[in-house]
């Protein structure tokens, strides 16, 4: 392939990368965020509070959610799907306290958020352990069965100090102290 000499030739390779990073950006790999934050107030007791984002795209591909087939979701058939959604995000997410302390998500609400690649499925709940932990431990396996490249963008909160990880299937288990 020999070098653009001219001035139109730049402007047609500037215009072709242009169009082929708009089609990569559209194809944007799977991911979702788990952001947690201890609730240290005594009236709290032994909860941490958790907001789960998650593509909707992801979801569809998994769940259809896109009940008249348009390749649009609509509010109505996310709403209709929202008992779906939550038992099938939270059969990938569990936490343990520690060694007989039992601890179980207890789902808030669910919403709709619109990030740079897309709109997300946004759950809300709290993790409810028997005692307060002093560590809990995430596990994390949100569609890596099905997409292994699949990234969770992990952020813990406790006041002061913030924590992150991405969570893989090689890092899908993480010990959170608290």
């Amino acid at each position: 392939m020999r070098p653009f000499k001219s001035r139109y030739g730049q402007l047609w390779l500037v215009l072709v990368l242009a169009v082929q990073s708009t089609a990569v950006y559209a194809h944007s790999a799977s991911d979702a965020y788990l952001t947690l934050t201890v609730d240290k107030t005594a009236a709290a007791g032994n909860v941490v509070h958790g907001q789960w984002d998650i593509a909707l795209r992801d979801l569809d591909f998994v769940l259809q959610l896109d009940d008249n087939g348009d390749g649009r979701l609509t509010w109505g058939e996310v709403r209709r799907h929202q008992g779906a959604i939550e038992r099938y995000a939270y059969r990938f997410l569990h936490f343990d306290g520690d060694p007989g302390n039992s601890c179980k998500i207890r789902p808030v609400r669910q919403m709709i958020d619109d990030h740079a690649d897309g709109a997300y499925a946004v759950l809300f709940f709290d993790v409810v352990c028997a005692r307060a932990p002093k560590k809990l431990t995430l596990n994390y396996a949100m569609f890596f069965a099905i997409d292994p490249s699949h990234r969770g963008i992990f952020v813990m909160n406790d006041g002061a100090n913030a924590a992150t990880a991405v969570l893989s299937p090689q890092n899908a288990r993480i010990d959170l102290a608290l």
